[in-house]
């Protein structure tokens, strides 16, 4: 690909990550009830789903799945009523993700619920298929190959998603120990669960 291509790729994209969303608060969320080592298991799933909305954007399937909205709907719902829950329940200081009174007491979190969190986040985000649609096919040259070259800038968008949610975590971390000072452990459970909420209610109402 032409170096001017990518100069003005990777900044574009950049900013479409580190803009807050519903990935990035729910990097932010697990970052303070769970930590960031753990939280890379969401991430993993996050950027699968991140890769394949990328891909489905370029090869045109992505057009044909916004005409039928209902897909949409459905996984809108499903995964905003699941991220709905998990913020009630750490609202309450309950359930496998709420913090508890004393931080060296470790809950297991299961890898594969952390990861299809992540996925069905990203999956089901309209506004991140509204900007891989506008923004990623404008950058492949016909005349150039066509899997390189998605190989190339789908690796560029996921490198991104993962610094910016490693950010985010690394936020979400530094406030868990602030307020841990302070014993505001109920406090913090109430402001994860509702941020967790507030990703549930956006991924719904979009």
């Amino acid at each position: 690909m032409d170096l001017s291509v990518l100069l003005i790729f990777i900044p574009t994209f950049f900013f479409v990550s580190i803009t807050p969303g519903m990935c990035m608060t729910l990097a932010m969320t697990l970052g303070m009830t769970i930590g960031i080592r753990r939280t890379f298991w969401m991430m993993i799933g996050e950027m699968l789903g991140v890769g394949i909305v990328a891909v489905l954007a370029v090869i045109g399937v992505a057009a044909i799945m916004l005409q039928y909205p209902h897909i949409f709907s459905v996984l809108k719902w499903l995964g905003g009523s699941y991220l709905a829950y998990l913020g009630v329940q750490m609202w309450r200081s309950r359930g496998k993700m709420a913090i508890p009174s004393e931080f060296s007491e470790q809950k297991h979190i299961g890898k594969r619920q952390l990861a299809i969190q992540g996925f069905i986040t990203a999956i089901a985000n309209p506004k991140g298929w509204a900007f891989m649609i506008s923004l990623l096919p404008p950058f492949i040259q016909p005349q150039q190959p066509l899997v390189l070259q998605l190989s190339l800038l789908v690796s560029i968008i996921l490198l991104s998603e993962f610094v910016c949610m490693s950010l985010y975590a690394s936020g979400g971390k530094t406030l868990r120990v602030f307020l841990n000072k302070s014993g505001n452990v109920r406090l913090l459970n109430r402001v994860s669960g509702t941020l967790m909420i507030g990703v549930g209610i956006w991924l719904v109402s979009t």
